[in-house]
């Protein structure tokens, strides 16, 4: 075991550079996975793309939660594409009007963005088209050229801080689950219920085209009644989506707040597992300490 620490310092991974490798475990996407737990990393290669030949985005809008969840599964059931698909609830986007000064129509919504040659782009933005307006979505709102495309996902990125200005003074606690994309409909519905049946501030956002979405709870710390509500609320959140064979966390990670979860997301033996793989890397226990085993 100490030999292979040793070697690990002094060729760590033992990385390939070949485009693609069977040799062995694939030891950097542990590395990488571990949230800090096995080690730091001190340099990575970036791979760059290229641009395409054709960028175009849209917004629309829909009647309900349901319309545009549906939309984006049909969507991605149908083969398009889509190079971005982004979901944001009624109180998101209502944020976003006000934060970043646009007016969108305050209804559940569907950022989306084409990438491909000129005919392609035409293709995909028709098939799209179609099924959104089945499901009673507006006519897209074109964002063509590189300013309004930048106008456009700059709003998005700007969500958290979005959500954090509809309660002055108040923090901001992000949780995300993930789930197959079949049961996307059903959880986001049933958690934006959820959030009106509980009272909470809780704007909706999430990269749904992997099943992926994220509610930012604005609360007052000072408030305890509250302070219970959204952590009953974030287990319930995770829970239901361990229920839809999903994950209790599709890109936050595990850290403090959600080891029990994990737990119960990959049993005794899987904590058993992990906990092992740490001290082999770790044996002091001096990476991330406390966190995720």
């Amino acid at each position: 075991m100490i030999h292979f620490r040793d070697e690990m310092r002094i060729n760590p991974f033992l990385i390939s550079f070949c485009r693609k490798t069977s040799a062995g475990y694939n030891l950097t996407s542990l590395f990488v996975g571990s949230e800090g737990t096995l080690g730091i990393i001190t340099k990575a290669t970036l791979r760059l793309y290229g641009v395409p030949e054709a960028t175009v985005a849209a917004v629309c809008a829909f009647p309900s939660v349901q319309a545009a969840v549906d939309s984006t599964v049909q969507i991605l059931q149908c083969g398009i594409p889509i190079a971005r698909i982004e979901f944001l609830d009624d109180v998101m986007i209502n944020a976003c009007n006000k934060y970043n000064d646009l007016g969108y129509p305050v209804l559940p919504t569907l950022f989306l963005e084409f990438h491909g040659s000129e005919n392609g782009v035409n293709e995909q933005v028709q098939q799209a088209a179609e099924i959104t307006q089945l499901n009673g979505g507006s006519d897209f709102t074109w964002a063509t050229d590189q300013e309004q495309r930048n106008k456009l996902w700059t709003a998005r990125h700007n969500a958290w801080y979005a959500a954090l200005a509809l309660r002055p003074g108040c923090r901001g606690y992000s949780t995300d689950v993930c789930v197959p994309i079949s049961k996307l409909p059903q959880i986001i519905v049933e958690t934006k219920e959820d959030l009106i049946t509980s009272r909470l501030t809780g704007p909706i956002a999430g990269h749904v085209g992997d099943g992926n979405f994220h509610c930012i709870m604005v609360l007052d710390l000072n408030d305890k009644e509250e302070v219970r509500k959204v952590k009953e609320f974030t287990d319930r959140l995770a829970r239901r989506a361990l229920a839809m064979n999903g994950t209790c966390t599709g890109e936050h990670g595990i850290g403090i707040g959600k080891r029990k979860l994990l737990q119960e997301e990959i049993g005794e033996v899987g904590i058993e597992a992990m906990k092992q793989i740490k001290t082999i890397f770790d044996p002091k226990n001096i990476m991330n300490p406390g966190k995720v085993v």
